[in-house]
């Protein structure tokens, strides 16, 4: 096996810091050494939420909110290098996501804070980042990334598998014998349920989806989001809390005139989550053999459940069932982006991100 790689990965839905120790080989193989989460403060948390959204002052307030989370991720490196009984020297490199504010790929840019260079200092480690620019340069949407991983560690040569990535918004990879993976966002997967729970239970999230799995699906509010244009959309595509927000939310709400209980609304936002998945399934990959979630909607008992009720004729699963857990996928995803870059290997899939072909992704932070 290869040197050790950390990967790095905190997502739309803000829950945390993502952290995981991993070793690559040309073999296509990849060893979870070890993994740890780091919730954010809640301080920081609601300083990054606030920053998805236009407001006052967002230049200093987001260098000084990426330089917060470049300390708490160093913090999380070091902790997880004593754990293990390592020095910094003996890691290779951190492949570092940071945390997207603004994501707009219409406008060929999509933005994440994360201060590379101070992450470098704080490790003692190379530090890798900046992964979608390069994507993005070349035409793309700069998202999804993950799929190319998906497609290097778990395409099945015989027959069609589907991964679908559920974290603040869900993302597909279909991986069919003989042909190059395609994959796209297919809209929200946590982050308006998230923000609805929030807002009405203060919880952070749905445990389960239990509080979904009390109320009653509104049929028109559903239908009112499922017309929205972008599930209509073929991609590549991608999109992210710029687009699917509270605001989005309300203004179907208040055009329909509808008042529905919270846990109502909640249940038709999981609906939406799951109908929009099960969509882009049947659409592009009816004839999968699996389908596997990973990422935090993976422990949402109530979405695995509509799913499988959504494709009856295909197992639904999580990546366990693949000997990965569905929790790291996404942090593992991004050491191997830096692993990739170290050999000056592509990290994207044009066929995924619409890019004009595939480059070597990320920039480079000497330790």
């Amino acid at each position: 096996m290869t040197n050790l790689y950390v990967g790095i990965m905190s997502g739309t839905s803000l829950d945390g810091i993502d952290i995981a120790l991993t070793r690559f080989n040309a073999g296509r193989q990849a060893e979870l050494v070890d993994a740890l989460c780091l919730p954010f403060p809640v301080q920081l948390r609601e300083e990054l939420l606030s920053l998805c959204q236009p407001g006052d002052d967002e230049l200093r307030r987001a260098g000084l909110a990426g330089q917060a989370w470049a300390r708490l991720a160093a913090d999380g490196v070091l902790r997880l290098l004593r754990r293990n009984q390592l020095a910094a020297d003996q890691i290779e490199a951190i492949g570092s996501h940071g945390q997207t504010l603004r994501h707009h790929p219409e406008l060929g840019f999509s933005w994440q804070v994360g201060a590379p260079a101070l992450l470098a200092e704080l490790s003692g480690i190379r530090v890798i980042s900046d992964f979608r620019s390069r994507d993005l340069a070349a035409g793309g949407e700069g998202a999804p990334l993950v799929p190319a991983f998906h497609d290097w560690l778990l395409r099945d040569n015989e027959a069609c598998r589907t991964l679908v990535n559920i974290g603040g918004f869900a993302n597909l990879t279909v991986m069919r014998p003989g042909e190059p993976a395609v994959g796209f966002d297919s809209g929200p997967g946590n982050v308006l349920l998230d923000d609805w729970i929030n807002l009405h239970l203060g919880k952070s999230f749905d445990s389960n989806g239990d509080w979904a799995r009390s109320g009653q699906i509104q049929a028109e509010l559903l239908r009112s989001m499922l017309d929205d244009p972008y599930f209509h959309r073929q991609g590549p595509k991608s999109t992210g809390r710029e687009y699917f927000h509270r605001t989005w939310l309300n203004a179907r709400l208040k055009q329909l005139d509808l008042a529905p209980e919270p846990q109502d609304v909640q249940a038709t936002l999981l609906e939406l989550t799951a109908q929009s998945i099960a969509h882009a399934v049947r659409t592009h990959a009816a004839d999968s053999e699996g389908v596997f979630i990973c990422g935090g909607g993976a422990n949402n008992t109530r979405l695995l459940e509509r799913l499988q009720n959504l494709l009856p004729s295909i197992t639904v699963s999580t990546t366990a069932s693949l000997g990965v857990h569905p929790d790291w996928m996404e942090a593992i995803a991004f050491a191997w982006l830096a692993w990739r870059c170290q050999q000056g290997l592509p990290g994207n899939l044009p066929d995924v991100t619409g890019a004009k072909g595939a480059r070597v992704l990320g920039a480079i932070y000497p330790a």
